[in-house]
């Protein structure tokens, strides 16, 4: 099997590791020449090209697989509407468009197209009401993801991360130091974001699944327990009404402080997938490790 991951950074890195490791032919697609250095250092191949320019897509090998993991580099809506649809469109219809085309694309989503529904549970059949310009873009390019394949013959998948944390990535501080503003964190392990992601090409898995661990849990019993293992005072705590009273936020951090839910991720059980990180008390252990010996030293 040979898989093509377009925009391979923090997740597809990680996604073409499992996947040599498992002994599938991965090539990872960047722009950058440190993105290009970055799969050579992970063990797989790597090609130049720019999701946005077909041209360059001629480049790509054949795959039975394409993964479309790029990203707008935490820019606006405009951004995101340029890589996440626009550049989606042009690889499904680039790729379609080969002597032999892949029999699965998969578009790597985010759960904030769900919006807010006041801390009840969300799965993969709850109607999307993103808030936010560069969420509603998230769900066209969703729409584009599962039909567009469709008209082409094959599969189309879309996963959906929730927040996504592991190395480089664990933000320690932010939570031990506070203020910590109340509400719910959904997550999962960078690793178990790619085992996902690899566990949807391998078993063909169409349509949805989100990617989210077993535990979902109140930003404040969050933090808490980091401070306990950590060894350090529990921080600060914070309503929402009074992070919000501050005025100091954006238009778009408000909306994220408003938005509220919990993720199932009860179809990947069933499907049979199993985590390398079921919660954050495993996820986070070898952060606070290091931090405790940080500590110490």
């Amino acid at each position: 099997m040979v898989v093509a991951i377009l925009g391979c950074g923090y997740v597809g890195l990680e996604l073409g590791r499992q996947l040599t490791e498992a002994g599938r032919d991965a090539v990872g697609v960047r722009r950058s020449d440190d993105g290009l250095a970055a799969i050579a250092d992970a063990g797989f191949d790597a090609v130049r090209a720019d999701v946005t320019d077909p041209d360059t897509l001629e480049l790509v090998p054949d795959a039975d697989a394409v993964v479309f993991a790029a990203s707008s580099g935490g820019r606006g809506a405009d951004a995101a509407r340029e890589v996440y649809v626009d550049g989606l469109r042009t690889a499904i219809d680039h790729f379609a468009g080969r002597e032999n085309p892949p029999e699965q694309f998969v578009y790597t989503s985010s759960t904030g197209v769900y919006g807010d529904h006041g801390g009840d549970w969300v799965d993969e059949e709850t109607p999307l009401d993103p808030t936010t310009d560069k969420t509603r873009v998230l769900v066209e390019a969703e729409r584009i993801a599962r039909e567009r394949p469709a008209e082409h013959g094959f599969e189309g998948t879309v996963v959906r991360f929730a927040g996504l944390y592991g190395p480089d990535r664990y933000r320690l501080e932010r939570y031990l130091e506070g203020p910590v503003t109340a509400g719910y964190l959904n997550m999962i392990h960078r690793d178990d974001a790619a085992g996902v992601v690899r566990f949807a090409v391998e078993n063909e898995v169409p349509d949805v699944l989100l990617a989210v661990d077993d535990e979902p849990v109140s930003k404040h019993d969050f933090a808490d327990w980091l401070a306990d293992e950590a060894g350090v005072p529990r921080p600060e705590k914070r309503t929402k009404e009074e992070r919000l009273a501050a005025g100091d936020l954006s238009e778009a951090a408000e909306r994220r402080i408003l938005t509220s839910k919990r993720c199932s991720n009860d179809r990947l059980h069933e499907l049979g997938y199993e985590f390398a990180y079921p919660t954050y008390r495993e996820g986070y252990r070898a952060a606070i490790d290091a931090y405790r010996v940080g500590e110490v030293a």
